[in-house]
């Protein structure tokens, strides 16, 4: 139900990620008879004053309709290469989305080289600067001319390779072409390779000035301990000057391979044309082999407190602990939907989740205040922050934790809960926007390995969310008192507060 990540800073993860899923035919079945005099009544007509009751007495409102959403029709099929593919036609634009997915992220850098932190990150930096017959410029002289859009990214746990382009032959069949190309044979000049070391061992050194980021970096060390997810994806001012070509290149021989990779197209083609597109895609990729699973993640035996300083008047707080993996089963989907809804009401971003209500408007403490789980391949964090005055941080941090305490131990209401479903469910439409959300959702489901059901029951797991699913969830995931809690600010609050 939230999507992962998307920065290799944990802090990042905070965001909530709603199911995306663009460009489909949504049903809206709403009967509503026009509005006019007549919905409201005499005694509320035209004052300002009383907005709540005039709403609540609008006719139109109460004749609309249930929801009715069509979610997309997904064709799934293997390329000749043995790559898994899903496939969604849609044809309201004259365009094809195309993401690949290898099971290749930053969590891999050590298994190519030890202490090779910000290998796969490098690899994704460099594969759109240059092929073996076309050098950074003429590459993107190449994608300037077919007009397309053509990434690659790594994180945690996935590297992901992207393109936009018409869907037209004259387009689409040099734009399929050009991505083969640098994914097969990548430059990786040493040259370019020497200015991106350069450039981004300055936006490392650039990163000690962010709170945000010595946070995120430091709450992942700590509860991630010597496992995969610890390091940072870009790597880190020790490793990053020691990458080499040759780190690159086996990296790139090893993952990003067809029985490591799973393929999602979007757009204006018909089936036949997508099979042709997945066949051309991925027929020049090795076999190769099949990453191996990651190891699970030992959550820590105890509470920790890890104070940074930072010369500001702000003091930015991280707190949380090891979270879920990505649910792949019915029950455990069921399961995280169970807990989303109540960490929603807990920890949402807006002004009705209780942190929110509790630590900004009645106490005054910070902005703003969240907290999210990321499930990933492996168990991944759960993560609650937020930043307040320097001498107000500890107060912050005890109050906090007392919502969080009471929200476990009391569980949420009736009312908390189904608002947060109405939520939930009405806003399901929203993420069927663009064919780009459509294809990074096919993306997740197919790297995943999720079933098809998993978009069309969506709407069926909020309606079963009860509230002794949600409190119990709440009660057996969560542990406030075991809590890693990173403060970064000019004060420890842990020896220059005392607690109220």
């Amino acid at each position: 139900m939230i999507d992962p990540r998307l920065r290799s800073s944990a802090l990042s993860r905070l965001r909530l990620h709603s199911v995306a899923a663009v460009g489909f035919a949504i049903s809206l079945v709403a009967a509503a008879a026009p509005a006019s005099a007549r919905d409201i009544s005499p005694t509320t007509n035209g004052h300002s004053t009383m907005p709540i009751k005039a709403m609540s007495e609008l006719q139109s409102l109460q004749q609309v309709a249930p929801l009715s959403v069509t979610v997309p029709k997904i064709e799934r099929f293997v390329s000749r290469s043995g790559v898994p593919v899903a496939f969604v036609r849609a044809t309201t634009l004259p365009i094809v989305d195309i993401d690949l997915r290898f099971n290749a992220g930053s969590a891999r850098d050590e298994s190519v080289r030890e202490q090779g932190f910000g290998i796969a990150n490098m690899a994704a930096t460099m594969l759109t600067q240059g092929t073996k017959t076309l050098d950074e410029e003429a590459f993107t002289k190449e994608m300037e001319m077919l007009g397309i859009a053509l990434d690659s990214r790594a994180y945690k746990d996935m590297f992901i390779v992207s393109m936009r382009s018409l869907s037209d032959d004259t387009h689409l069949v040099p734009a399929t072409t050009l991505m083969t190309q640098m994914l097969t044979e990548p430059r990786f000049d040493d040259a370019v390779l020497a200015r991106n070391k350069a450039r981004l061992q300055v936006a490392l050194q650039q990163q000690k000035q962010d709170p945000t980021s010595l946070a995120g970096n430091a709450f992942d060390k700590a509860l991630y301990g010597n496992h995969p997810y610890a390091h940072p994806s870009e790597g880190t001012l020790d490793s990053v000057p020691s990458l080499s070509q040759s780190d690159l290149q086996r990296f790139r021989q090893r993952y990003l391979v067809a029985s490591n990779a799973s393929l999602a197209i979007t757009g204006n083609l018909t089936l036949s044309e997508a099979r042709q597109l997945a066949d051309d895609l991925t027929a020049k990729l090795p076999k190769g082999t099949a990453a191996p699973a990651l190891p699970e993640p030992k959550p820590p035996t105890q509470a920790q407190r890890i104070h940074i300083p930072f010369p500001s008047t702000q003091t930015t707080v991280v707190m949380g602990q090891l979270g879920d993996k990505r649910a792949t089963t019915p029950s455990a989907q069921q399961q995280q939907t169970n807990f989303a809804v109540g960490n929603e009401v807990m920890a949402g971003s807006d002004f009705n989740a209780r942190l929110m209500t509790e630590i900004r408007q009645k106490r005054g403490y910070t902005y703003g205040i969240s907290g999210a789980m990321t499930p990933m391949l492996t168990r991944g964090p759960y993560m609650i922050g937020f930043s307040t005055r320097n001498d107000k941080a500890r107060e912050a941090i005890d109050a906090s934790l007392a919502v969080i305490e009471d929200t476990v131990t009391k569980g949420i209401t009736q009312d908390e809960m189904q608002l947060t479903k109405d939520n939930l469910k009405n806003s399901f439409p929203m993420g069927f926007a663009s064919n780009a959300g459509i294809n990074n959702l096919l993306g997740m489901m197919n790297f995943y390995r999720l079933p098809d059901d998993y978009l069309a029951d969506y709407t069926k797991r909020i309606e079963n969310v009860n509230l002794s699913g949600v409190n119990d969830t709440l009660k057996q995931t969560l542990t406030p008192e075991q809590f890693i809690i990173v403060t970064v600010g000019q004060d420890d609050p842990w020896k220059h507060s005392k607690q109220p």
